[in-house]
């Protein structure tokens, strides 16, 4: 009996990861090529299809010149435009026919788009709450279900060796319920070398722990070796909401280009585990289930992140995506002709197999990294 109850539960987490996970890529996929539709359409170029998945074609209906298919495979979706990969010149409504800034516009959309979803999603997020540091609360802010949180062990520390982890909640300490950092910290650093009991709560189970705070030498104060922060609910009237949602996904702009250079750098000096920053497809799967059962904020703020960070790569001169198409525009308006098109194919060509190499390294990595997971389900089955 206990065998088939955890078999079911297993069952349906990963159910519920794959169903969650096809609806966060097919969002942000359909708001990309969304964008690449109706600019297309705005500047006279003709949209043949705009495909809900991907083929094999399920079946398909036609509004003026534009054909609406529902595809079997739910992963998104994709436009086909009149003259993207240079033919139909001649004609006035086809992609190659277009001004270079027009066709640069055409490219750029997507990108644009994904960033305007993330300012929505947040957007959304700020009316509804959103998980955030309370100290980055500002004007108007309506702030709920404070709490302190883990966001940091430090190795070898008190905490480490007491399992405690990343996200954990303190609930209390020797049967105070703490609410405030400072009253936290000055508690545990005044009984240094005493153990304490600590209550903690962790994907809504709660449990104790045993710890004796020592003397860590970052800080020079007694403590159990965590990074701490007050965490809470933070919501605003939408009139506040809105903006704040731009002025996040411009900071989540920023910090994936910081990260997408860190990884250059590393590609560039040759280190080993360069992959190690990456998720692939499996990766981000099980990333996206663990936000949502999180909750709806949680899931807000991931799928942003995610639209912002499928901006940023499509806008990079890398072969295959929209940036690298650019890359080719520009080359055009420098030299007054375009490049010749079996050269530019074969670069996208092979861009693409380069990449499609990269994302099934990072798989393999991914997977070998969830091998523990599967390990202590099969242990618990058998």
């Amino acid at each position: 009996m206990l065998f088939f109850v955890i078999f079911v539960k297993v069952y349906l987490l990963m159910i519920f990861t794959l169903i969650v996970f096809i609806f966060v890529l097919a969002v942000l996929v359909l708001a990309h090529e969304f964008g690449h539709f109706i600019v297309a359409r705005k500047n006279g170029i003709k949209v043949e299809e705009f495909g809900f998945g991907f083929p094999p074609r399920l079946f398909g209906v036609r509004r003026g010149d534009t054909l609406y298919s529902l595809n079997l495979i739910p992963l998104g979706g994709f436009v086909k435009i009149k003259g993207e990969d240079g033919e139909n010149a001649v004609d006035s409504d086809s992609f190659s026919a277009k001004k270079i800034w027009q066709r640069v516009l055409v490219l750029s959309a997507g990108v644009i788009m994904n960033f305007v979803l993330a300012a929505v999603l947040l957007g959304a997020g700020f009316i509804i709450g959103l998980p955030q540091s309370v100290e980055d609360a500002g004007r108007g802010a309506k702030i709920s279900n404070p709490k302190i949180e883990i966001m940091a062990v430090l190795p070898g520390a008190p905490a480490q060796s007491a399992g405690l982890s990343l996200g954990d909640e303190i609930v209390s300490v020797d049967g105070r319920v703490m609410s405030d950092l400072a009253d936290l910290q000055n508690y545990v650093d005044t009984n240094q070398g005493k153990s304490l009991n600590f209550v903690l709560r962790r994907n809504n189970e709660i449990f104790g722990k045993e710890i004796t705070p020592v003397e860590i030498k970052e800080s020079g104060r007694g403590g159990i070796g965590v990074a701490l922060m007050n965490i809470g609910t933070i919501s605003y009237p939408w009139y506040l909401a809105v903006p704040k949602g731009f002025a996040a996904a411009g900071y989540f702009g920023v910090e994936v280009l910081r990260a997408f250079g860190g990884l250059f750098k590393d590609l560039i000096v040759g280190a080993p585990s360069v992959t190690e920053n990456l998720a692939g497809p499996v990766g981000i799967a099980v990333l996206t289930g663990k936000a949502a059962k999180l909750g709806i904020g949680y899931l807000l703020q991931f799928m942003a992140m995610l639209s912002v960070n499928l901006a940023i790569l499509n806008i990079l001169p890398i072969p295959a995506l929209d940036g690298g198409r650019i890359l080719f525009l520009i080359i055009e308006k420098l030299r007054g002709r375009p490049v010749g098109r079996r050269l530019e194919n074969a670069f996208h060509t092979t861009g693409f197999a380069l990449l499609m190499l990269l994302v099934l390294a990072v798989t393999a990595k991914d997977v070998s990294h969830l091998k523990g997971f599967f390990f202590s389900i099969w242990q618990k089955l058998f």
